[in-house]
C-alpha cells in the first residue's frame, strides 16, 4: 500500500486502485467535499506526475485520465477550477518524497500492467450515486437515476415558472451542457433532448435550462447532476464521425423535426397567454426569443 496524507485529502494506493478521499479542512472546496470518495481503476489511468511549486514551498500530485474513462470529466470538459478538481492533491514541501513514491508506485503498476492510454469506448467511473438534489440560483434539480426534474425558484424567469416542473427521461436525452458560474460570467446547466437539440434559447429563457448566476460556490454542486446523467447515457467516444455522418437523418428530417419543435414552443407560449400567466409584453418579448432561437 502506498499512501499519502495531507490537508487537502488522501491517495492510497493498492495496486489496483487509487482511492481518493478529500481533505475536511474548511480550505477544500465544497464540490470535492460532496462528491466525495472515487475510487479510480488502474486502467482508468492514463499519467501521475508530481508538479513542484518552489515558490509556494509545495508540490501538485496530479492524476491523468484515459479520455472517456470519467463521466466527470467527460461532463465538466476540463472546465472545473483548479482548486475542486478531485484528480490533483496539494503536497507540502516536506512530503514531496512520499508523494513521489506513491507516485513511482503507480507508474510502475502501469508499466507492468501495460495500460494502454488511448481512449476508452465505456466509462471505467461510475460518477457520483443517485439520487442527487443540488439547489442552485435558478432552482432545484434532482436526478433519481432515470428522470430529471427541474422546479423553478422564486427569481426563476417568469415563464419558466409559468411552466412548472420540468420532467425529462433519460430516453429524451442526446447529451448534457455545463459550464461553470464564474464571477465574471453566468454558467448553465442544459438538458439538450431529441426536441430542443436545434434550440438556441438563452439559459435565462431555456425551460429545459438552468441559468447559473448566484453563489460560484453552490452553484458548481449541479456538475454532481450533469454527471450523475452523464453516466447514464451512451459514452460518446464510441460513435466515431464516421459512425455520426452514417446515421445523420437527411437535412428534410432534420428541418421537419426543428419546424415541429417551434410549434410546439409557440403553442405552449400561447396557451400560457391566454390563461393570462403572460402579459402581452412577455408574450411578445418571449416569442421573440424563442423564434431568434430556432
Amino acid at each position: 500500500m502506498a499512501e499519502i496524507i495531507q490537508r487537502d485529502g488522501t491517495w492510497a494506493f493498492d495496486g489496483d486502485t487509487v482511492r481518493i478521499t478529500p481533505g475536511l479542512h474548511r480550505s477544500v472546496p465544497l464540490f470535492r467535499q460532496t462528491y466525495g470518495e472515487i475510487a479510480v481503476p488502474l486502467e482508468a489511468i492514463s499519467s501521475v506526475v508530481l508538479e513542484p511549486e518552489p515558490e509556494r514551498r509545495r508540490g501538485r500530485l496530479r492524476l491523468r485520465l484515459r479520455e472517456g474513462a470519467d463521466p466527470l470529466l467527460q461532463a465538466t470538459g476540463g472546465r472545473l477550477p483548479e482548486a475542486a478538481d478531485p484528480y490533483r492533491l496539494t503536497v507540502d514541501a516536506d512530503r514531496t518524497g512520499v508523494a513521489e513514491y506513491v507516485a513511482e508506485e503507480i507508474r510502475r503498476a502501469l508499466l507492468l500492467d501495460r495500460i494502454p492510454k488511448e481512449p476508452v469506448k465505456a466509462y471505467l467511473l461510475p460518477g457520483p450515486p443517485v439520487p442527487v438534489s443540488v439547489r442552485s440560483s435558478d432552482g432545484t434539480v434532482s436526478f433519481d437515476g432515470s428522470r430529471v426534474r427541474i422546479d423553478w425558484a422564486d427569481t426563476s424567469e417568469r415563464v419558466k415558472r409559468a411552466t412548472g416542473p420540468r420532467i425529462i427521461t433519460l430516453g429524451e436525452l442526446v447529451r448534457v451542457e455545463w459550464l461553470p458560474n464564474s464571477r465574471h460570467e453566468d454558467g448553465l446547466l442544459r438538458f439538450v433532448t431529441r426536441e430542443t437539440v436545434f434550440s438556441k434559447l438563452p439559459p435565462e429563457k431555456d425551460p429545459y435550462a438552468l441559468d447559473l448566476w448566484g453563489s460560484p460556490r453552490r452553484d458548481l454542486l449541479t456538475a454532481l447532476v450533469a454527471t450523475a446523467v452523464t453516466a447514464r447515457l451512451p459514452q460518446p467516444s464510441t460513435e466515431t464521425a464516421h459512425d455520426m455522418s452514417v446515421h445523420r437523418p437527411p437535412a428534410t428530417e432534420h428541418h421537419d423535426e426543428h419546424h415541429d419543435v417551434l410549434l410546439r414552443r409557440l403553442r405552449e407560449l400561447g396557451r400560457l397567454h391566454r390563461d393570462g400567466v403572460l402579459t402581452d409584453e412577455e408574450f411578445a418579448r418571449t416569442k421573440a426569443v424563442v423564434l431568434r432561437g430556432f
